[in-house]
């Protein structure tokens, strides 16, 4: 049986890095901000604000979809895009615990190194 690496770690690790690996592009944070904005929009609004051609904006639509940050409803020829809240609040709470976790560890200082500098 063959599997990928990141099968080893556990199930939240792997939804985080999943969910982190798509937000890497700042066209997906800003389509994220945008729809944010306008609660509902089909994907040629987003073109118009997004300096990407419609093509690329559609490839990074797809794949906030993919990890359910977005819903995409068609509409005859069109797809209007939402944020999916509820994914968007479990996404944050991982997030949020991942970090505390390790913000609350016993040993924060980073030892030799000025802590303003890292």
């Amino acid at each position: 049986m063959t599997y990928k690496k990141s099968e080893l770690f556990d199930e939240d690790l792997q939804q985080i890095a999943e969910v982190a690996k798509v937000m890497n592009h700042p066209a997906r944070l800003a389509i994220l901000r945008y729809l944010a904005k306008c609660n509902t929009c089909i994907s040629g609004d987003i073109s118009n604000e997004i300096p990407l051609s419609r093509t690329t904006v559609s490839q990074h639509l797809q794949e906030l979809k993919k990890v359910g940050l977005i819903k995409g409803e068609i509409d005859g020829l069109k797809i209007n895009y939402c944020l999916c809240h509820p994914c968007i609040e479990v996404v944050k709470n991982s997030f949020e615990s991942f970090f505390s976790e390790i913000f609350s560890s016993e040993d924060r200082k980073c030892k030799g190194y000025d802590i303003n500098k890292c």
